[in-house]
């Protein structure tokens, strides 16, 4: 069972081997697995997400099954290299040894299974490891701001730590021959993770040239201070981005994906909001379309829902990046989502209170206002 706050726990071994070839979604989806599982009940090795959840966390649009095999078998090749104590050998597995989407009374899901090898990491260990809550690393946008995060986390008992450039290189993923002069190093990396954690975890750091080497006095250690971040506070709903559970239609279709174009918008058909979880997955917020539904009855809007689509399947369809007109505003909401209304189109509706329920208005407010 979960943790109430969704706490990673993580041993930090495991934070000093994982650095190349993760994605930015990858390694969410591995932070969340860390956050599910219970490290003390081997019982919890496998983790259950509804697959809208697994869409929002992995980035997956359109949601095609293709893409969604793609992205499992990526999953499934994440190798670890285990160093031995005593030699300079290493022993090499895999994380993950199962991915299973299927569907049972609540919808479709994907269950994710660690590999047997990898549970010696991931369970049953009582020191050698820090703990983190999981909002602290689903805000970050880059794979360097999610790594620095983890890296600092582990040394932030002791309040700082001595790394060389070349160690944290590769504890961040970056090749070698990546940033070879410091200025770029500094501003694109360091600074930048700085200015990220700050603003959205509950931590933040400081850097200095630690010493210097060869004639030219190249840059060879960094030492960060750790501390505390008091002024910052989750801004991420977890039990909305984890704990909803949808129920979602994927088609086993080579050529065609699930397209809200395709579906019945009729207000017939909608007799059950519940189970049309690709409006929210279309819109972001269900609660915005039981609420224009529900006000049918006041507007001549023949095709209700259609209309609601019709607003938002541009930007969700592949057109987030086309400016439409100078009419079209953005309204940017948690994690990573997007979603734009075109005025014009809101301005043919005839019923104001419905005009204001699109747009996420309070009617009465808005009444009083004018």
């Amino acid at each position: 069972m979960a943790r109430k706050k969704y706490l990673v726990e993580k041993r930090n071994i495991l934070n000093e081997i994982i650095a190349k070839k993760f994605t930015l979604q990858e390694l969410r989806l591995f932070s969340i697995y860390l956050g599910r599982i219970n490290p003390r009940d081997l019982s919890t090795r496998v983790m259950r997400l509804g697959i809208n959840q697994f869409y929002k966390v992995m980035g997956i649009y359109p949601q095609k099954v293709n893409y969604l095999k793609e992205v499992t078998n990526s999953l499934l090749t994440k190798v670890v290299n285990v160093p031995n104590k005593h030699n300079r050998g290493y022993t090499a597995f895999q994380l993950f040894k199962e991915c299973r989407v299927d569907e049972d009374e609540n919808g479709w899901f994907i269950e994710i299974d660690a590999h047997d090898k990898a549970l010696q990491l991931l369970f049953d260990y009582k020191r050698d490891y820090f703990k983190y809550e999981l909002w602290n690393v689903l805000n970050l946008e880059s794979t360097n701001q999610f790594r620095m995060y983890e890296i600092l986390k582990q040394y932030e008992f002791k309040k700082e730590r001595v790394i060389s450039v070349d160690e944290l290189k590769v504890l961040l993923g970056i090749d070698e021959n990546e940033y070879p002069r410091w200025n770029n190093f500094r501003a694109r990396v360091l600074e930048a993770c700085q200015k990220a954690l700050r603003e959205k975890t509950d931590i933040f750091f400081t850097f200095e040239v630690h010493s210097r080497g060869g004639r030219g006095g190249k840059i060879e250690k960094l030492r960060f201070d750790i501390t505390k971040n008091d002024k910052y506070t989750n801004q991420i709903n977890i039990e909305e981005i984890l704990g909803i559970k949808v129920i979602e239609d994927i088609k086993q279709e080579d050529e065609q994906s699930q397209d809200i174009s395709s579906l019945d918008f009729t207000t017939e058909s909608l007799t059950n909001l519940d189970k049309l979880s690709i409006l929210q997955t279309a819109s972001g917020d269900v609660d915005a379309i039981r609420k224009v539904y529900e006000m049918s009855k006041l507007s001549k809007v023949d095709n209700l829902v259609g209309f609601l689509v019709s607003m938002i399947k541009k930007d969700k369809l592949g057109e987030l990046s086309t400016p439409v007109n100078n009419r079209r505003q953005n309204k940017f909401v948690n994690f990573t989502s997007e979603r734009s209304y075109d005025y014009d189109e809101i301005e043919r509706l005839e019923n104001e209170q419905l005009k204001a329920t699109v747009l996420g208005w309070d009617f009465e407010q808005t009444q009083l206002c004018e």
